[in-house]
């Protein structure tokens, strides 16, 4: 039985602090969570400001939009699930729908037209990435497929990728011509920095 109790957090800095985002239902998608999410926010702090973010696997979209509250100048948002873009898009329209852009469909058939838009903006942009869990049905070949995706692009195109990814998965040193220069463990869920 689903329940039906609406899942919600907030904003927590910058100039949309306090705005209440909706979360999906936990069958589609899994928020990240507050410590994680300050962790983040806390390594790339100022880097943040006028830079553009790319949320692949975006949910909700609260790593986006709390990266826009803090001072970043456009979010490029990657979503399928038809209930998460419905969530996404009600959350866009709190903030500032117009430095917001959803693709839809499958981040893994959709990359290449976010790669097109950074080159076309000319930009480089920190790519945060949080794949569904290996543990849930029909994704255990997910991180391979991650892991390729962070392979495929061009190091023009990327200031930062993160990785937020289950604790026991150990992922390589070196993506493509990303190396890892940093990891930080919260219990079951891990970020990776790669640059």
């Amino acid at each position: 039985m689903k329940n039906n109790e609406t899942i919600t957090k907030k904003i927590v800095a910058g100039r949309f602090k306090g705005k209440t985002l909706r979360l999906p239902s936990k069958e589609t998608t899994r928020s990240s969570k507050a410590i994680v999410l300050e962790s983040f926010f806390n390594t790339i702090q100022f880097d943040i400001i006028d830079s553009v973010v790319v949320e692949v696997f975006s949910g909700s979209g609260s790593i986006g939009l709390e990266a826009l509250s803090r001072g970043a100048k456009k979010i490029i948002f990657m979503e399928k699930d038809r209930d998460a873009i419905k969530t996404l898009r009600t959350n866009i329209s709190q903030t500032d729908p117009s430095a917001c852009e959803v693709v839809e469909g499958d981040s893994f058939a959709t990359i290449s037209q976010v790669k097109k838009r950074l080159e076309n903006l000319g930009e480089s942009a920190f790519v945060y990435v949080d794949p569904p869990f290996a543990y849930r049905e029909g994704m255990e070949a997910i991180y391979d497929k991650t892991i390729d995706l962070i392979a495929s692009f061009p190091q023009s195109l990327v200031t930062l990728f993160i990785i937020e990814h289950m604790s026991t998965l150990e992922l390589p040193e070196t993506i493509g011509v990303f190396n890892r220069i940093k990891a930080k463990k919260f219990g079951k869920t891990t970020l990776s920095y790669y640059a």
